[in-house]
């Protein structure tokens, strides 16, 4: 039962103090690691074929490393005392996961909209978003935001989440590199087409199954918090499928029928136009409060997932002392 714990405790952390800017965060490390690969892979490589072939290299050394360095320091710290290892893998965990974050991202643009001040909440979603911001109007920094915390809700509670359960904080940690690279190699542009190709695939299968367990998360969420549960379960059959990645599309159908409005559109990136998906329907306008309730839903998902966490370690528990018997 130690891992349930574990998991628990460390959701928890986050929900209460996120990630302080004071304490250095691994992905900070990651990121540094990827761009410093890069530069000896683009000195050393110049045709597309061999920028494809060498981009494998980028989840083996970077994943592969995160994940061996968790382990190594766990078990040196195990050496010394296992109470050592229990806490340091709480805080590794729980600096994989952004509950926190993600919701005072979302709630400052909350209140900027609350107060009426639109550039200040431009300015916000522009944090959070690569779209360009800074001509959007009141429904559309609402539906910017309503977006990011929806598909956030995977990379950023749920995948982690998955990954400590199965293999504890060395999993969590390499999953958190595999979704790293993703944000910052994993583009389907002239740049790192060929160089981030496997980074960009493995991010999505690392995705294919939280992705999925959080949209039922949702709509199971949405009859709690008594939003419109069918309508989430309709959207997400009709419309998840719709989004270009093949997993973002399930959290934000799952929050466009719970809440009885539309995402995607039209957005701009760098001043080039680009149009996603619609996803739901637009029984009503999208209204400031639409970031609330997402925020809501994104604790519940978070939440509900850490309780499956600990039933799945107790069935294991349980079935383990059977066998014993």
């Amino acid at each position: 039962m130690s891992g349930a714990w574990i998991i628990i405790l460390a959701y928890i952390l986050d929900r209460c103090i996120g990630d302080p800017r004071w304490i250095p965060h691994p992905v900070i490390g990651m990121g540094k690691g990827i761009s410093a690969l890069e530069r000896v892979i683009r000195a050393r490589v110049h045709t597309d074929n061999g920028l494809k072939k060498a981009g494998i290299w980028f989840p083996i050394l970077i994943a592969g490393g995160s994940f061996a360095v968790t382990w190594g320091l766990l078990l040196l710290l195990g050496l010394i005392h296992p109470i050592f290892a229990a806490a340091a893998e709480i805080i590794l965990i729980a600096t994989t996961i952004a509950s926190k974050g993600l919701r005072d991202a979302g709630m400052e643009v909350y209140r900027h909209l609350k107060e009426q001040d639109w550039p200040g909440a431009r300015r916000s979603l522009g944090m959070i978003v690569g779209r360009d911001t800074a001509h959007l109007d009141e429904p559309e920094v609402v539906r910017g935001t309503v977006e990011t915390v929806a598909e956030n809700i995977v990379d950023a509670i749920v995948s982690p989440l998955f990954y400590a359960l199965i293999g504890g904080a060395p999993l969590a940690m390499a999953y958190r590199a595999v979704n790293t690279l993703d944000s910052m190699v994993g583009y389907k542009n002239d740049k790192y087409l060929h160089l981030g190709w496997a980074s960009a695939r493995l991010d999505d299968w690392a995705n294919w199954i939280p992705a999925r367990v959080t949209a039922l998360l949702l709509i199971v969420g949405a009859w709690v918090l008594k939003l419109d549960a069918k309508g989430a379960a309709r959207m997400v059959a009709r419309d998840a499928r719709l989004h270009p990645s093949p997993n973002s599309g399930f959290p934000e159908s799952a929050v466009a029928g719970a809440l009885g409005i539309r995402l995607g559109g039209h957005n701009v990136y760098h001043g080039v136009a680009s149009f996603r998906a619609y996803m739901g329907e637009a029984t009503r306008p999208m209204e400031s409060e639409d970031i609330v309730r997402t925020t809501r839903l994104m604790f519940w998902s978070g939440g509900a997932f850490v309780g499956l966490c600990f039933l799945a370690t107790l069935g294991v528990w349980l079935a383990g002392g059977a066998l014993l018997w």
